[in-house]
């Protein structure tokens, strides 16, 4: 049985637009009954807690757009709904060989916990809302990444991550270099080493086309960056839809 916890997920109706968004680390919320250790605090306002910018960025895109949007409230930390379940980095148990407190002497029932309560209802809630779909839909993926990683310098502003869709890509990574971004195709991460699972996940069982868009951090990192950004990239993705079939050429 799955029983959502109040306010794991908020789903934004949108405006009927053939997209739909979808935030897997919107939220650095950690909901009771779990509880962060004092020493985890500084790792959930940082990038391990959550994407930064990136719930105000969804937000904004959801209203530029008129797309509906599905973003997780809850932590990366607590689990991590971009992740297979059976996947070790789902629910880790340390970060970068600290352990992390949150996550220490795990038994199944805590596990299952979190699976039902947060993990399962918020792709459960992307499932309904492509179940409802009676046309094609572009399944966006909203992330961020950090300026820097272990010391090296991220060049590109913007990445578009993709696995199956490769003309869909290049298509959406050549409209952001037109509207001036520095925008690199699967970079910070690559969507054909598995790093977009709830994306594929969801387009694959719905049969519907699916990117994932990473943005650094430190453009998006206040509400008013992100709604500019928003505005700059909504018009990008109607070359996107045209591609897919989605809107007429």
């Amino acid at each position: 049985m799955t029983t959502s916890l109040p306010n794991a997920v908020l789903r934004l109706p949108g405006l009927g637009a053939p997209i739909l968004l979808t935030c897997e680390h919107a939220s650095n919320d950690i909901p009771a009954p779990w509880r962060a250790a004092d020493e985890d605090q500084a790792l959930l306002e940082d990038h391990w807690g959550w994407d930064i910018g990136a719930l105000d960025l969804t937000l904004s895109l959801s209203a530029a757009l008129g797309a509906e949007a599905v973003l997780s409230q809850f932590s990366r930390l607590v689990c991590d709904a971009n992740r297979a379940w059976d996947d070790p980095s789902c629910v880790v148990r340390a970060i970068e060989g600290r352990p992390l407190g949150l996550n220490q002497g795990l038994d199944d029932a805590d596990l299952l916990l979190r699976r039902t309560t947060l993990y399962d209802p918020y792709h459960n809630t992307i499932d309904a809302a492509l179940a409802a779909r009676r046309s094609p839909t572009l399944v966006v993926s909203i992330h961020s990444f950090t300026p820097s990683l272990r010391g090296e310098a991220r060049w590109m502003e913007a990445g578009v991550l993709y696995d199956a869709h490769d003309a869909l890509a290049e298509t959406w990574a050549e409209a952001i270099a037109q509207a001036g971004v520095i925008v690199a195709k699967n970079e910070p991460y690559s969507g054909k080493a598995g790093l977009i699972y709830s994306a594929k996940r969801h387009g694959d069982r719905h049969g519907f086309p699916y990117l994932e868009l990473e943005l650094r951090q430190d453009l998006i990192n206040t509400p008013e960056r992100a709604r500019a950004w928003a505005e700059r990239l909504a018009p990008t993705l109607t070359p996107v839809l045209r591609e897919a079939g989605i809107l007429a050429p």
